[in-house]
């Protein structure tokens, strides 16, 4: 990681607190399922070189070894790197590499990967420029024709948990929910636990854009969730495997729906580097 760069320090601190580690196994079931659905619709067939930058303790990047690509991670949080790192030597299918980066500085060669992710990296660049800046390094390590998945958070996704979880009861929350609403910049200046960190949340339309200012062919938006993860059953769903075939296949029906995205606590937009 470039000596210049330090995350902001409440970032850090939620990532190296643990925040993240198992819960894509758990909370996050749905995100993760239906990203992987996703992903094996818009990746390049296996072997391919991916790069998952932002890639957390590893679960992406190890379900991709483990498919046939040769996929190195890149993270901001030294925990998740170690994560990543003991959790591929004891599998057979190992990371190519794991190391801490900045998205917008990786230590990776021009035009060396097939296809690259950003699942996190534009959720806490909360300026837009850092964000565009991150998209343009993508487009430069990825090769002619290579393709990017980038996530973002929705711009209404605070509000749709604070209505599920009744977090708006709490007149701190209501006020976090009337900024994010406002501009798109969410901050927990209580560091409560539940209530996320720093991030910008995207309005559906601005992925695009940003994708073409880094001079990427933006392909698609995506609704990751869609209004599935709003369900008050869903964890029964999911654990259903009838039910759960009904539910991913009633959000892939809707995933591209204008009028339904922003309800997606997710978005992924889909872009091209030119050949």
């Amino acid at each position: 990681m470039s000596e210049a760069f330090r995350p902001p320090g409440e970032i850090l601190s939620y990532y190296e607190g643990g925040a993240e580690s198992g819960r894509l196994e758990g909370a996050g079931a749905l995100e993760l399922l239906r990203t992987q659905d996703i992903l094996r619709r818009w990746l390049p067939a296996p072997p391919a070189v991916i790069v998952d930058v932002g890639g957390g303790p590893g679960v992406y990047a190890r379900w991709l070894s483990a498919c046939g690509y040769e996929t190195h991670l890149r993270d901001v949080s030294p925990r998740h790197v170690a994560e990543a790192r003991a959790a591929s030597a004891s599998r057979q299918h190992a990371l190519a590499s794991a190391d801490v980066a900045d998205a917008r500085r990786l230590d990776l060669r021009d035009a060396t990967a097939d296809a690259m992710l950003l699942l996190g990296p534009l959720y806490h660049l909360t300026d837009r420029s850092d964000r565009v800046a991150a998209l343009r390094e993508a487009r430069r390590v990825l090769r002619p024709g290579g393709i990017l998945v980038a996530a973002a958070i929705s711009r209404f996704a605070s509000l749709l948990d604070g209505l599920r979880s009744r977090f708006l009861d709490d007149p701190d929350f209501a006020r976090i929910v009337e900024e994010d609403l406002r501009s798109g910049q969410h901050r927990n200046p209580g560091g409560h636990p539940y209530w996320f960190t720093t991030s910008y949340f995207h309005r559906p339309e601005e992925l695009g854009t940003e994708m073409q200012e880094a001079g990427l062919f933006a392909l698609a938006t995506l609704a990751v969730e869609g209004p599935g993860w709003l369900l008050a059953d869903l964890p029964q769903r999911l654990a259903d495997p009838d039910r759960a075939a009904q539910l991913l296949g009633a959000l892939r029906a809707i995933e591209s729906e204008p009028a339904l995205m922003g309800v997606s606590a997710h978005l992924l937009a889909i872009g091209r580097r030119a050949i």
